[in-house]
């Protein structure tokens, strides 16, 4: 079967499944071209408000297909950071559910989310040293607000491998499953967060990714919303909220 990105929606969660088992999910060139117009098309849904990125089978994604690296590394790499920061943008919470190989650009791409859960088993790297690849700024800067200076030079330096539970303990990982039980668990979370308030999750992110010029941007929202106001209702109530304010579309 041809590599490929394979989506579907479902109860508000899109989840998206990088697809080239025979090389254990490695991404080509034109898988990483797909994924931007992709994500775009998804972020364009109002009926999606979570994104779950995964591998088909049980693999993440080895990592860039090194074929696409001997013709022009620079350009491979450009594709492999354009998918990346188009994931990053997301407008929703984005999730990458593991198992198996996380592994160079795939780690990159969990990266870009904003969680990672991981299943037991499971195995992460950051690998340009075995190549001799420099890692793109913007990624490196990525992985250390995740992990921090110390892990990153780790994992840069070595290209070592490490396990779910190691990544748990740096933060690369935000939790670790008993094998068999990934599905269920990213089943259940993702429902969690499409019930919760859009506007919320869409400040908090912005925020939390260090944006800091939208502060009387996201007051404005809040008092146009009626979320706070319905979120207050209906804890009194004891009932579920029914949050009103959306993502307004990108363009």
């Amino acid at each position: 079967m041809e590599p490929r990105l394979d989506h579907q929606v479902r109860n508000a969660v899109a989840t998206v499944v990088i697809g080239n088992p025979a090389k254990r999910n490695a991404m080509t060139a034109e898988m990483w071209r797909a994924l931007p117009p992709l994500l775009d098309t998804l972020a364009a849904d109002p009926g999606v408000r979570v994104l779950v990125l995964t591998g088909e089978g049980g693999t993440f994604c080895a990592g860039a297909d090194i074929s696409t690296l001997q013709g022009s590394p620079a350009e491979a790499q450009s594709l492999a950071v354009a998918a990346e920061e188009a994931l990053a943008a997301f407008p929703g919470p984005t999730l990458a559910a593991v198992r198996g190989h996380c592994v160079g650009g795939g780690s990159q791409l969990a990266a870009a989310c904003d969680l990672r859960f991981a299943e037991e088993g499971a195995l992460f790297g950051v690998t340009p040293a075995k190549l001799g690849i420099v890692y793109p700024a913007a990624s490196t800067r990525r992985l250390v607000s995740l992990v921090g200076p110390a892990a990153t030079k780790y994992l840069l330096f070595s290209g070592e491998l490490i396990d779910a539970e190691r990544a748990l303990r740096t933060g690369l990982v935000d939790e670790v499953l008993p094998e068999g039980g990934l599905d269920e668990r990213v089943a259940e979370f993702t429902r969690i967060l499409a019930a919760r308030s859009q506007l919320t999750q869409a400040a908090a992110k912005e925020f939390a990714n260090g944006r800091t010029d939208r502060d009387a941007h996201w007051a404005e929202q809040a008092r146009g919303s009626g979320d706070t106001a319905e979120g207050v209702a209906a804890f009194l109530e004891r009932r579920q909220p029914r949050f009103t304010w959306a993502v307004p579309p990108r363009g």
